[in-house]
């Protein structure tokens, strides 16, 4: 049974279910017994109380050429430690900080938009949610030096990141040759000199570990290539699902603008209590992320002795767990394929083991989940009242069944303001 992070798997996996159900054993050509769990109970056991038995599994190769030892991809006691240094810095008090850059990024969005809607031009708004996102995070984390030091020839060198899903050796080169750039950045900011703005790498500078020492240059080259990753993927690949079912589904539009409109009348509106207001915004954010989890399949490999329901596992054991595949269980999700953001609805008694977790569970759930779910929020209270984005093709699109799921093709909407 060959198994890997494409298309072949997800059908494989599909049939697995299909057959025999949601606990599967299976030997690997390399003689590695493998198991597909697609039960609620134990992917919630594996990444929550049996989380520490567990390292992470196949497919991480290629992440880990591209981010380094960073938080996605270390383990034990490097992954513990980093975790403990971040974590501050998420804290919901410092995203908030931050929420003046997010309605920034939205402004120059819409003078964007507004320019394509007079002229009657396309807006591909996977490329548009990409640069939003992308900018967004870099923002977030480099402040100023955004402009003084990675914008000084006028051309973004992260934009391959966003153009580029392939995650080959190619890109993968690519990164390297930024880390040279971080690293000045990194040294001038040590020494004092360039921004002193509030920004997530003054929070990483900051970060101290049990014996009060600092992330080295190393460690922290690692860590910042994982947050700009990271950072941007989720909320840009969300948003572009977003727009595409907004447009499938007018109704949920009017909705949302109705929402914004009360929450969000102006931007002086906007607050983390405005915003925490938007209940039915939350509820198509994660009624899409159900549908399009960002990371469709998660691999661990055991490295001791555990025990799920109806099997031994022994150390070395490749474990396959699928958003993807359980977020569509029709006995936890009626009519799965249908979009329905009443799902997600505060009233809605829903049996309490209902399996979501596009974000992950556990101790290794994202730290971004907050920040990623405010600066969408904010982008859609801002920009849908304004904008309407008409699709230029009907057909559902394809999906690519990467590192992360995407669209294979872009999507091109018709902008006009509303």
């Amino acid at each position: 049974m060959v198994l890997g992070i494409d298309p072949e798997t997800l059908a494989t996996l599909q049939q697995l279910q299909h057959e025999y159900g949601d606990m599967v054993s299976m030997t690997k050509p390399n003689g590695r017994v493998a198991y597909f769990i697609n039960d609620a109970t134990e992917v919630r056991r594996i990444l929550t109380r049996r989380h520490s038995k567990y390292h992470k599994g196949p497919g991480f190769e290629r992440v880990k050429m591209l981010l380094g030892n960073g938080l996605i991809v270390s383990d034990g006691d490097v992954w513990r430690r980093s975790r403990r240094m971040i974590q501050p810095a998420f804290s919901r008090q410092n995203v908030h900080r931050l929420m003046k850059v997010m309605v920034g990024c939205c402004d120059r969005r819409a003078l964007h938009w507004a320019e394509l809607a007079a002229k009657g031009e396309l807006c591909n708004i996977t490329s548009e949610t990409s640069d939003f996102a992308l900018e967004l995070i870099l923002i977030s984390i480099f402040s100023r030096d955004y402009e003084d030091r990675i914008m000084v020839a006028g051309n973004n060198p992260f934009a391959f990141l966003s153009r580029d899903s392939t995650r080959d050796l190619s890109v993968v080169m690519k990164v390297r040759r930024l880390r040279e750039l971080l690293l000045g950045i990194i040294e001038d900011r040590r020494r004092g000199q360039g921004s002193r703005e509030f920004d997530f790498l003054s929070m990483y500078l900051q970060a101290r570990d049990k014996k009060g020492q600092p992330f080295s240059d190393a460690e922290l080259l690692d860590e910042l290539m994982t947050l700009i990753v990271a950072g941007f993927e989720t909320s840009a690949n969300t948003l572009n699902w977003v727009w595409y079912l907004i447009a499938k589904h007018p109704e949920v539009g009017e909705k949302l603008i109705s929402e914004a409109k009360e929450h969000l009348p102006n931007v002086s509106a906007l607050n983390p209590d405005s915003l925490a207001a938007m209940q039915y915004t939350q509820q198509v954010l994660e009624e899409a992320l159900r549908l399009y989890p960002p990371v469709w399949l998660f691999t661990r490999r055991s490295h001791e002795l555990d025990e799920l329901d109806e099997f031994d596992v022994g150390p070395d054991t490749d474990i396959y767990l699928s958003p993807f595949i359980l977020h569509r269980r029709e006995d936890y999700w009626p009519d799965p394929e249908r979009f329905d953001p009443d799902r997600f609805a505060p009233t809605d008694k829903a049996k309490k083991d209902r399996p979501f977790f596009p974000f992950s569970l556990g101790p290794r759930r994202c730290l971004g989940e907050y920040f990623s779910f405010l600066e969408m929020k904010v982008h859609l209270g801002l920009l849908l009242p304004r904008f309407c984005m008409r699709l230029v093709e009907e057909a559902e699109p394809e999906l690519e069944l990467g590192i992360n799921l995407r669209a294979t093709k872009d999507i091109f909407m018709k902008p006009t303001e509303r």
